[in-house]
């Protein structure tokens, strides 16, 4: 008997389930684990694709290959549909997302016993702020992944109304509850009313396009990037005149589903140019050795693990560790540098939420739960931001990476219903 599956595919982390005897159930996509991280690794020598933990390992021990992360953020624009040469075959990024998606698809099979022919999908509220060509794009790529993966049919559920759902037990009669959905690309609100019976009535949704990887993004450049040569003095080929290198190589390696795109000849032949050329060579040098090493990567796991660092309140001395860089280097993040770099950052989500208000016609002062998900929601700077907007409503984390699957999963039993 064919079943509907549930997939919350994310930025970060995916995670699937599905109901079973009228009760959801999510599934371990890893041993042990309910979330998967989305991502890919091309592994040369075995001629084959490996995906979540297997792929990060693969990256992490230096095995030849291509990794890429972030896939999701790729969705409606021109690079989703552009074509490349992986393990033999010309594979453009729908593919990989589809092979992606075939692969939790299969792994959910190999779990239940089920056969998954269907899914609902979780999706943004929006993939790309105030641009609905965009956000049009996004979904047509995504349900065309969704085909390639082998689906018959996919529909679509906004994530934070999935939030919603499975969060129904937590309110009472008449709350009037917002959902906050911090994920790796994007920001998602819902403002729902809870009725009598444990149904919500959904008032509006919103989303912004800035995640956890922006946050990340961020602290690479102020911190990261300028050891590489970000902001220094190139001399030009003649004369003693000088200009500052240009930012394009830094920004792109700051951003997760970029790095991928700078190990070819073009950009190492551009830095190694400004290495030849630099007032101070260092730290241009520093950038030669790490894309000639494809190390890109691995600094943008250190950068986040320095994130996660510096948001845990036992940590009273968080870093980035560097020793790619140099060994056994550190970078400090101090709590004032990173109020003062990711503030207006948060306070952007803040904004996106008085927006989804506005849409609702209700106040802040009306709200009486804040529900976080996601794991970027439980960052400081954004619990912040929300509280000086919400300082009446009572705050409620659940299982923060487990929400949107959960009501993906409830809805899923129901989800084509009008079909025979």
């Amino acid at each position: 008997m064919s079943s509907t599956l549930g997939i919350d595919f994310g930025t970060s982390n995916s995670a699937a389930g599905y109901v079973r005897g009228g009760a959801p159930v999510l599934i371990d996509l890893e041993a042990g684990a309910q979330t998967l991280p989305t991502a890919v690794f091309f592994d040369f020598d075995a001629k084959k694709m490996r995906v979540g933990e297997r792929a990060a390992q693969a990256l992490l021990s230096g095995e030849e290959g291509r990794y890429m992360r972030g896939l999701k953020s790729l969705l409606g624009t021109r690079l989703m549909r552009e074509s490349r040469m992986l393990l033999g075959e010309r594979l453009d990024f729908i593919d990989i997302v589809g092979r992606f998606l075939a692969e939790v698809r299969r792994r959910a099979e190999a779990a239940t016993g089920e056969t998954f022919d269907r899914a609902l999908s979780g999706r943004p509220v929006q993939f790309h702020t105030a641009d609905e060509a965009r956000n049009a794009q996004a979904l047509l790529d995504l349900t065309e992944a969704y085909t390639r993966a082998g689906f018959s049919d996919v529909r679509f559920l906004n994530e934070p109304e999935a939030a919603a759902i499975a969060n129904r037990a937590v309110l009472e009669d008449g709350d009037l509850g917002l959902v906050v959905d911090i994920g790796g690309g994007t920001s998602d609100f819902t403002l729902f009313r809870q009725g009598q019976g444990g149904d919500i009535d959904i008032l509006a949704s919103h989303g912004v396009r800035i995640g956890g990887t922006d946050f990340d993004r961020r602290l690479s450049i102020a911190k990261v990037m300028p050891q590489l040569g970000m902001g220094s003095d190139i001399r030009h080929a003649f004369g003693n005149n000088t200009h500052v290198a240009p930012n394009a190589i830094f920004n792109d390696l700051a951003t997760w589903q970029k790095i991928p795109f700078l190990y070819g000849p073009d950009t190492r032949r551009a830095a190694r140019e400004l290495a030849k050329f630099a007032v101070h060579p260092k730290r241009l040098a520093r950038l030669e050795k790490l894309l000639e090493d494809e190390l890109g990567h691995d600094l943008a796991f250190a950068v986040e693990a320095g994130k996660i660092m510096a948001n845990d309140p036992a940590q009273t001395d968080p870093v980035i560790h560097v020793g790619m860089l140099k060994r056994g280097a550190t970078l400090p993040l101090p709590a004032a540098f990173m109020h003062r770099k990711l503030t207006p950052l948060a306070d952007q989500i803040g904004e996106a939420a008085e927006v989804t208000l506005s849409m609702g016609h209700v106040s802040a002062a009306e709200v009486n739960k804040l529900i976080f998900v996601g794991g970027s929601g439980l960052m400081q700077v954004v619990e912040d931001a929300l509280r000086q907007r919400f300082p009446a409503a009572q705050m409620h984390r659940g299982a923060a990476m487990a929400a949107i699957v959960s009501g993906l999963a409830i809805r899923s039993a129901t989800a084509f219903d009008d079909q025979p």
